[in-house]
């Protein structure tokens, strides 16, 4: 193939536009799909503050308190309950007590 016939500009050129023609297949295939996600958690939070980020893995906040003895206090009663426990720092500097999820709502109402 001779360069002087323009043959060499057919294979960037069918390159590119077989991108450009995936990429904008793609760019709309993932538009719609954002467009009908559901919401996976169904709308919960752990608190009423959505803007609250603090993530404790599997373990959820039952309780949160200004001071390491408030927290201490609180875990004992737990612990008395038979429902484990633990401690950890918020982001905004106050303790959480942490539980797993399946006891949440027996420690809260055993606060109550």
């Amino acid at each position: 193939m001779a360069p002087s016939d323009g043959w060499y500009l057919f294979g960037p050129l069918l390159a590119v536009a077989l991108v450009a023609l995936l990429g904008v297949v793609f760019w709309r295939l993932g538009l719609s799909w954002i467009d009908q996600a559901d919401d996976p958690y169904g709308g919960l939070s752990i608190f009423s503050d959505p803007f609250d980020t603090d993530d404790f893995g599997l373990l959820c906040p039952a309780a949160v308190t200004d001071t390491t003895g408030e927290a201490d206090d609180i875990r004992m009663l737990l612990a008395d309950a038979g429902i484990r426990s633990t401690q950890g720092m918020r982001r905004d500097g106050r303790i959480a007590v942490l539980v797993f999820a399946e006891e949440l709502e027996a420690a809260r109402r055993l606060m109550l």
